[in-house]
């Protein structure tokens, strides 16, 4: 059973009793599957408390035609409450999931001999060796004015933090390139088709009008700093440090590239496409439905708006479909029945899965407006055919002991770029009227 004070839950009771008993971890940092279980426990329980607390509410609106302020308030508490428990069970299981940086992946030869090498570059800036490596491999993607590649477990291991915390990157659509960008061709009328008998005669059909989009590739960078002391210490894992401090950096700047950048020196952002009603689509813009109510959802039934966004979409992209909007979006949310007195919004099962609304995945993305007028503040679809993001393969990295001494700083360097590619796959909620 939940930890409670005054009928609202106290949010980490049973996480601080946990940290006192015994536990085994896989790695620093590392949250232990004990833990996780129990602020699942935690969670799914706090739930039921919380239907509970807004069926009374509910019943009270029923009763008297006016909601009772204390229990408006309970449930504002507990509402709040759960998102800082789902918050700290998100933290838990993706620490949970992290794989222990200080291991020893099976690399070749050639990996271990750059690795070697480039630890001393960062370590005591010597060049020489990781230059000839470089050199001797005829790496057209490193330049040592501008850096030199990490290798390759380092920048598998920032790629899988990234994709782990990163909410658009974990269900959008991914190619990796060589290039400064990706083209993608497509048919602006799509394929002539027509009906014949076994014997007639099979006309040429229309030469197809083609268009591309393309996806440039945009320069993210971290500049993290270490103490000389910090550097001269072998038991340091120079890999996993590098990694966790450039980490939150590309997080946080991918995250709200993806979905409001204005592609000027980063990814375009879905919402940064122009949005008709749904009934006025047309390819290169994104359809919305409106709720009918400037600010906010309907009154009554507001949840039959959610239903009317997942119809939008085509059932070829309804299958992998999943709704993305932020935390206060959600709390909103969480609150809604259906017409059997069902909650649309249901918690995870199992730690590391997300909720689901209507039977379908919730990621929550923090960019993503709040419910505002005319803000689209949830979106559907299918964001892996939807949406591209592209990462040009290699990740730079420029020692700089001189700019702020006595600490060394690492420019740290890679490139990505995004967009929508299927203008079919994603709708919005917009609330407006």
């Amino acid at each position: 059973m939940s930890q409670w004070n005054d009928g609202v839950p106290r949010i980490g009771a049973s996480l601080k009793e946990e940290a006192r008993a015994p536990e085994t971890k896989s790695g620093e940092g590392q949250a232990s599957a004990h833990e996780v279980r129990e602020a699942m426990d935690e969670f799914l329980s706090s739930f039921e408390e919380f239907k509970s607390a807004n069926d009374e509410r509910l019943g009270e609106l029923e009763r008297k035609l006016t909601a009772d302020v204390i229990a408006e308030e309970k449930v504002e508490r507990i509402n709040r409450a759960l998102d800082q428990q789902k918050k700290k069970l998100d933290e838990l299981t993706l620490a949970a999931q992290r794989p222990d940086l200080g291991g020893r992946a099976e690399t070749g030869h050639a990996e271990r001999e750059h690795k070697r090498a480039f630890e001393g570059y960062v370590r005591k800036g010597e060049a020489q060796e990781l230059r000839g490596l470089e050199a001797k491999a005829l790496s057209m993607q490193s330049d040592p004015d501008g850096g030199y590649l990490v290798p390759a477990e380092t920048e598998r291991m920032i790629e899988r933090i990234v994709s782990e915390v990163s909410p658009i990157r974990a269900i959008a659509g991914l190619r990796r390139i060589g290039a400064k960008s990706y083209k993608k061709p497509f048919s602006t009328g799509g394929a002539q088709t027509g009906w014949v008998g076994e014997t007639e005669a099979r006309p040429q059909t229309a030469t197809p009008s083609l268009a591309e989009i393309e996806f440039p590739a945009m320069e993210l960078y971290a500049m993290p700093a270490a103490t000389p002391t910090l550097l001269d210490d072998a038991a340091v894992n120079i890999d996993q440090w590098l990694a966790e401090e450039v980490q939150t950096a590309f997080v946080e700047q991918e995250g709200a590239a993806f979905v409001n950048g204005d592609g000027v020196k980063k990814p375009r952002g879905f919402l940064d496409y122009d949005r008709v009603a749904d009934g006025a689509w047309e390819w290169g813009k994104l359809g919305f439905i409106a709720t009918g109510n400037e600010g906010g959802f309907p009154t009554s039934n507001p949840g039959d708006k959610l239903i009317d966004l997942v119809y939008a979409v085509k059932s070829g992209y309804r299958a992998n479909g999943r709704f993305v909007m932020n935390r206060t979006t959600q709390a909103a949310i969480r609150k809604f029945k259906d017409t059997e007195g069902n909650y649309l919004w249901q918690p995870a099962l199992a730690a590391g899965q997300p909720p689901t609304l209507l039977n379908y995945p919730v990621t929550e993305a923090e960019d993503m407006p709040s419910v505002s007028a005319d803000a689209p503040a949830v979106a559907f679809g299918d964001f892996r055919r939807g949406y591209l993001i592209v990462d040009r393969v290699g990740v730079r990295v420029l020692r700089d002991p001189y700019s702020a001494k006595p600490y060394v700083l690492f420019y740290t360097t890679k490139r990505v770029g995004g967009g929508v590619q299927n203008f079919e796959a994603i709708k919005f909620l917009q609330f407006s009227s």
